[in-house]
Formats: C-alpha cells, sequence, structure tokens
C-alpha cells in the first residue's frame, strides 16, 4: 500500500508545469500591481482626505505598516493548511480577499476607513509561498532555476504595471483614485476565476498529517531551527527592512521634484514603475550571474548598490535622475530575491521543503511592518531625507558584514552556497 502522506506522482503529470507558471504569473502579478497603486497614491488619497501636511509623512509610513500587521501571524497556518488540504484554496482565497480589500480602499473616505482597509491587507497573504511550493513541485529540475526566477519577476513587474496604469487613468483619462482602486478589485476578481478554472490541485511531495496549529509551529520551528534557512531568511529580512524604510517615501521625493500639480501621477509611474519593471527583466539575470561568479560576490555588490542608491535619491536634481536611480534599485533588489528563492527551492530537502517555501515571505512581512514604522519616524524627526539614509546605511551593513565574514572563513564547495550566503550574518557562522 503506498504511504498516504506521499502525493502520487500521477496527481503533477496531469498539470501542465508551463500553464501553472503562467496562472500563477498572472496572479502574482495583479496582486503586486494593486499594491504597487496604493503605495504609490497613498500620499495623494492622504492630501485628498484633508491629512495636514504636518502629519502626511508619519501617516505614510504608519499607515504603509499597517499592511502585514494582520496578515503576517497567519502565514504559516495558512501554509500548513495548504499542505495539508488544498494550495489551490488558499491561493483562490487570497485573491477574493485582495479584491475585497481594494474594493474597501476605493470606498474609503476617512483616513480611519483607508487604516482599516489597508489593515486588512493582511488577510491576503500567504499565497506566494504557496504558488512558489506548487511550482517547484511540478517544474522539471532543469528548469526550476530559470521558471522561479521568472515567477520572481510577476511582482516587480505588477508593482511597475500598477503606477503606469494609475497614471494613464488619471491624468490621461481623468479617472479618480477610488475607481483607479475599484479596477484593482475587478482584475482580482479575474484572478481568482483565473486559478479556480485554470489550474489544478498541486499536491506537496509529503502530505503532513495532525493538527494544522501543531504543523504551523512545526513549520516554524524547523525554518527557524536550521541555521542554513535562518541565514538566508536574514539576508532577505535585511533587503527588504531597508527598502521598506524608504518605499512609501519615494512618491514624496517625487512630489517634490515635479510638484503636486498635474502630471504628479505620471511622475510617480515613471520613477516607480520604472525601476520594477527593470527589477523584474533583471531577476532571472541575477540567477545567472550568481550561478557563473558565485553568489557572495553578487549579494555583495546589490546590496552594495542599493545602499549607495538610497544615499543619492533624496538629493537628486531631477525626476529623471530620481527614476535612474530607482532602477539601480530595483534591479539589486530584484537580484538579492531571485537568489533567495533560487537557493531554497534546491538546497532544502524534499520533506521540509514546502513548509519552507510557504514561509519564504516571513522576512518581507516583519521588514512590512518595522520598515515603515522606523520610517515615519525618521521622517517626523529628519523631514523625508531621513528613511533613505537609514535605509541606505543598513543595506550597506549587510554588504560589510558579507565581505567582513568571507575574510574569515575558508573557500566552500561549489554545492555549499546555503552556508557560504548567511555566513556573514551571524557571529557563531
Amino acid at each position: 500500500m503506498p504511504d498516504p502522506r506521499h502525493a502520487p506522482s500521477g496527481a503533477r503529470l496531469t498539470q501542465d508545469w508551463r500553464l501553472l507558471v503562467a496562472v500563477f504569473w498572472i496572479t502574482s502579478m495583479v496582486e503586486g500591481l494593486g499594491v504597487s497603486q496604493i503605495f504609490a497614491l497613498l500620499p495623494s488619497y492622504l492630501r485628498e482626505m484633508g491629512v495636514p501636511e504636518a502629519d502626511r509623512l508619519a501617516f505614510i509610513g504608519l499607515f504603509s505598516s499597517l499592511i502585514f500587521v494582520v496578515g503576517a501571524p497567519l502565514v504559516p497556518l495558512w501554509g500548513a493548511w495548504a499542505d495539508k488540504y488544498s494550495r489551490k484554496v488558499v491561493i483562490v482565497r487570497s485573491a477574493i480577499v485582495e479584491a475585497v480589500v481594494f474594493a474597501g480602499v476605493a470606498l474609503s473616505r476617512e483616513p480611519w476607513q483607508l487604516a482599516l482597509s489597508m489593515l486588512l491587507i493582511g488577510l491576503q497573504l500567504g499565497n506566494t509561498g504557496v504558488m512558489l511550493a506548487g511550482i517547484r513541485d511540478v517544474t522539471p529540475r532543469a528548469r526550476l532555476g530559470t521558471t522561479i526566477a521568472l515567477f520572481g519577476a510577476s511582482g516587480p513587474i505588477g508593482f511597475a504595471v500598477g503606477p503606469v496604469i494609475a497614471g494613464i487613468l488619471i491624468d490621461g483619462f481623468g479617472w479618480t483614485l477610488p475607481w483607479v482602486f475599484a479596477s484593482s478589485a475587478a482584475l482580482s476578481v479575474g484572478t481568482a476565476l483565473l486559478v479556480a478554472i485554470g489550474s489544478r490541485e498541486i499536491r506537496p511531495e509529503v502530505v503532513p498529517t495532525g493538527r494544522i496549529v501543531d504543523l504551523a509551529f512545526g513549520a516554524l520551528r524547523g525554518v527557524l531551527a536550521d541555521p542554513a534557512v535562518r541565514r538566508i531568511f536574514l539576508i532577505f529580512g535585511v533587503s527588504y527592512l531597508a527598502t521598506q524604510m524608504s518605499r512609501p517615501y519615494i512618491p514624496v521625493v517625487v512630489e517634490h521634484l515635479a510638484g503636486s500639480g498635474p502630471g504628479l501621477v505620471s511622475a510617480i509611474a515613471l520613477v516607480a514603475g520604472t525601476a520594477a519593471l527593470v527589477g523584474g527583466i533583471v531577476s532571472p539575470l541575477g540567477g545567472l550571474i550568481g550561478d557563473r561568479i558565485g553568489f557572495q560576490p553578487v549579494l555583495v555588490a546589490a546590496l552594495g548598490g542599493a545602499g549607495v542608491v538610497l544615499l543619492l535619491m533624496p538629493i537628486v536634481p531631477s525626476v529623471a535622475a530620481l527614476a535612474l536611480l530607482a532602477v539601480v534599485l530595483g534591479a539589486s533588489t530584484a537580484t538579492v530575491s531571485a537568489m533567495v528563492f533560487g537557493l531554497l527551492a534546491t538546497e532544502i530537502p524534499a520533506e521540509r521543503r514546502s513548509t519552507t517555501l510557504n514561509l519564504v515571505y516571513l522576512p518581507l512581512y516583519a521588514a512590512g511592518i518595522i520598515g515603515p514604522a522606523v520610517g515615519a519616524g525618521v521622517a517626523t524627526a529628519a523631514g523625508v531625507a531621513g528613511p533613505f539614509v537609514v535605509g541606505g546605511v543598513v543595506f550597506l551593513l549587510g554588504a560589510v558584514g558579507i565581505l567582513v565574514r568571507r575574510t574569515r572563513t575558508p573557500d566552500r564547495p561549489v554545492g555549499d552556497n546555503v552556508v557560504a550566503i548567511g555566513a556573514g550574518f551571524t557571529p557563531e557562522g
């Protein structure tokens, strides 16, 4: 009798991996599109709601941190539920929730209503890791690295498309901000239908047994107890902490350069959209370079480049120069993300792979809460340049940490990339 914990191989053979990747790619892209519009348009939306200029910088950071507060603690539960019962249901659930949330943002007319809607965004979390695990289980091993990098590009491309579409609709067709958010809600309904109709259930190689709460805590313990995974997660967290400190204030820098009149949304789209688009394009290239010259040099270059860019962003003289810096920032952060995804997908043992991939965004969620909150405090005390300076220093410290540890650690074998990458971040090595 076959082991009931293992999914039958036929379950994978009935799903064309290319179709699954396409469905999940569109789903992830639409989610990034909607969230990016909230980030890009939040400063303007708060002004329309009558938030005083003296309070707006603090509101921007605090409201941005609300996105992850409710949902982050539930991510392990969703991952365990997906592995035990249905990945497909969890992904559809996220798309439906994001449609409701985007509709709530569109209907908000007071700051407290907007805050409540953004707080509920967290309930849509938990789908990306599940999609990544499903892709890992059906994709041929020879195509895995490229496929995961391509899927990783879906979010950045969504973040690029979102502000661009908003700029066209607002500056070109005279749409209001609420109607832009409502259109994102409609697209999310479409992705829920797409996943429900266009994909099949993909069970993990090892199907867990036991209570969902026990499985969730067991997954967390397994991730946190593994030094290699813990170090990779720390790299991811450092990158996103610096990014989340500064990202909410990029539209404010654009506003200072372009003014608050007509064309502002298009200028924001140029900066935020171009950076995200290039990040998406570079994501597969980053993985290829890492394979050829080693992960440590690429990580140092990506973290160091991002740090320098953040330090320069608040002092550039034009929107065009800001857009150029944003391109470098997007490429750097996408490179870090691509290597993290690839390492976790290929180096983690099969019995822990699915649970680890389900939790791959925990560092992002933690950074998404801490980063904007810290950014709000720094911006209130030091002005809009403050979050960029602090974020740049965090990036540079990460790069220096890898370099220092690399000089103290003998060269590792080629296949030992997981330990080598993380070695610079923990004193125990």
